[in-house]
Parts: structure tokens; C-alpha cells; sequence
């Protein structure tokens, strides 16, 4: 791993309030921290019980639970959703 010289932003008092990274380092970041949240999410979807649906009974689950668009748009303006 190459070692990058600490940049930091400074308030009038000497506070550390920000840190300057080279644009590559800060995006392997980013990668890292989303690869750490898809790790995460993983691990808490094995831990919940798996139901399996035949595919007509998913089919008929997921139109029964869809909504007319006119009512999603109705429900976003009112704060619902």
C-alpha cells in the first residue's frame, strides 16, 4: 500500500476540520466502504428466515400488493411515501 503524506484543513483556531486525499485514494474508499455495507447486508439476509415461493404464488403476491400509479403519486404528495 503507498503512504500518502496527511493533508489537513485547519479552522483560525488550529482545529483539524478536513482532510485532503489524492482523488484515487478517496474513490478506493468509497469502494471500500460500499463493499463493506454489501458484506454487511448480506450477513444480516442470511441471518433472517428464507420463505421460497412457488413462481404463480410470487407472481400473485406481487400483483396483489402493486398499486395504481395515480395512488403512489397521491400518497407521495400526501407525505406517505
Amino acid at each position: 500500500m503507498k503512504v500518502t503524506k496527511k493533508q489537513y484543513i485547519m479552522d483560525e483556531d488550529g482545529n483539524k476540520v478536513a482532510v485532503i486525499l489524492p482523488i484515487k485514494k478517496y474513490e478506493r474508499m468509497l469502494q471500500d466502504l460500499e463493499m463493506q455495507e454489501d458484506v454487511a447486508l448480506y450477513d444480516k439476509a442470511k441471518k433472517r428466515e428464507q420463505v421460497f415461493l412457488d413462481a404463480k404464488d410470487a407472481i400473485a403476491e406481487a400483483d396483489s400488493s402493486r398499486m395504481d400509479f395515480s395512488e403512489y403519486v397521491r400518497q407521495r404528495k400526501a407525505g406517505i411515501r
